[in-house]
């Protein structure tokens, strides 16, 4: 039988539909064609960013977080800024005049200082921001029209914190004394404030943001390094060469972390010497102090960026979870936007950022000249976090490893 003689049909009269050719439907062309090949990729992204939690939720998490920072947290004309007094005397009329300077709302005594030493220290060490000095005989100056002169001293490293306050001690000397009847009527003002700006007396703007700089460049890079340090070697598939050898998750995340330490610092000592030579910032305090404390810096961000690579799964996770770090470090800290004007509850998580405390630490010691006793506080607090970030990821790395 050739090919062109038909099969012949079955005895019983059915149709063989094994041999019958199918009929197929018309394909879909034009614009239904176009929806559907569109509908199959979007239905593809929608089930792959569900499985992407961590992109979704930075999604969600980043407007949302900015909204809220900037809505409640963010105030450009802080309010009740730490001040600490120092009496040579005490008198009603000094009294009086700490009630009229914490009424501008700008000031809130915090601290009663013994001596002048105490009294600059407190300044040095940016435990308050203003210093309000009322001399011995102010009261009988007074009394006898002699004008004496109450210092405020302004720490005027931060220029936004302090300009709004040192304006508002213009209508102090009008309004403090206006009910004590026993002060002589008199057209001039019954006393005169001397405002000394210290470690910023220009008030530049240069002398702020180039020591803010150092800590905010040294925080994005050093996250974004270790961030990708785990990941990188899951996504090469060098991970199962790491496991193999004889070597302790401590061992691994301190060989990983050491080459950035360098690297970190020699972007803190390029960052530090350009300030220096082309915007004039000074350095009176010790270089060594500030090198080893910038190492204590970059260690604690290694330590959290460390952490965010044992908690992703991939690159991409890893470079999220550090924004995400990121962005409250930069709007928190103080480089931005006043610390002491921030609400409580803003101070409280900035005070858990490694940024925070390294900003005191690097413009206390090339603005004010501050020692380590100056700035225990703060390096405790680094070395805490870093301890914290450490322990975390340790122990992440061992649950990958099992």
């Amino acid at each position: 039988m050739t090919s062109d003689t038909p099969a012949p049909a079955p005895a019983d009269g059915t149709l063989d539909t094994a041999v019958m050719p199918r009929a197929t439907a018309p394909p879909i062309t034009g614009f239904r064609a176009i929806l559907r090949r569109i509908g199959a990729v979007l239905l593809k992204e929608v089930l792959q960013l569900r499985r992407d939690r961590i992109s979704l939720a930075t999604m969600i998490t980043i407007p949302l977080m900015q909204l809220l920072l900037f809505g409640y947290a963010i105030n450009t004309q802080p309010r009740d800024l730490p001040t600490a007094v120092l009496l040579q005397e005490q008198s009603d009329v000094g009294r009086t005049i700490l009630r009229a300077l914490e009424n501008t709302k700008y000031f809130r005594v915090v601290r009663v200082a013994r001596d002048e030493q105490e009294f600059d220290r407190l300044l040095q060490s940016g435990t308050v921001q203003f210093g309000v000095e009322i001399p011995a005989n102010f009261e009988r100056d007074l009394r006898r029209g002699d004008r004496p002169a109450m210092l405020v001293a302004a720490d005027a490293s931060d220029p936004v914190a302090s300009g709004s306050a040192l304006a508002a001690l213009t209508s102090l000397t009008q309004t403090a004394l206006r009910n004590d009847r026993a002060i002589p009527e008199q057209t001039a003002p019954p006393f005169e404030v001397r405002t000394h700006a210290r470690y910023n007396p220009a008030a530049r703007s240069q002398l702020n943001i180039v020591p803010g700089l150092l800590g905010t460049i040294l925080t994005l890079t050093m996250l974004i390094f270790t961030a990708l340090a785990v990941t990188r070697e899951t996504e090469r598939g060098t991970m199962e060469t790491l496991l193999a050898m004889p070597i302790s998750p401590v061992e691994i995340m301190l060989g990983k972390i050491a080459p950035y330490v360098v690297i970190g610092f020699l972007q803190g000592t390029l960052i530090v010497a350009a300030g220096v030579l082309l915007f004039a910032v000074p350095i009176f305090g010790n270089l060594a102090l500030l090198a080893t404390l910038t190492t204590l810096f970059i260690a604690t961000n290694l330590s959290v960026g460390y952490t965010f690579s044992t908690l992703a799964q991939n690159q991409l996770q890893a470079m999220q979870m550090a924004m995400m770090y990121f962005l409250p470090n930069l709007l928190l800290s103080g480089f931005l936007f006043p610390y002491a004007g921030m609400p409580q509850w803003a101070q409280y998580v900035g005070e858990t950022l490694p940024l925070t405390h390294y900003l005191r630490i690097v413009r206390a010691i090339m603005l004010k000249g501050a020692t380590l006793a100056d700035l225990r506080y703060d390096t405790v607090a680094l070395v805490v976090l870093m301890l914290i970030a450490m322990t975390i990821a340790v122990r992440r790395f061992r649950r990958t490893l099992d």
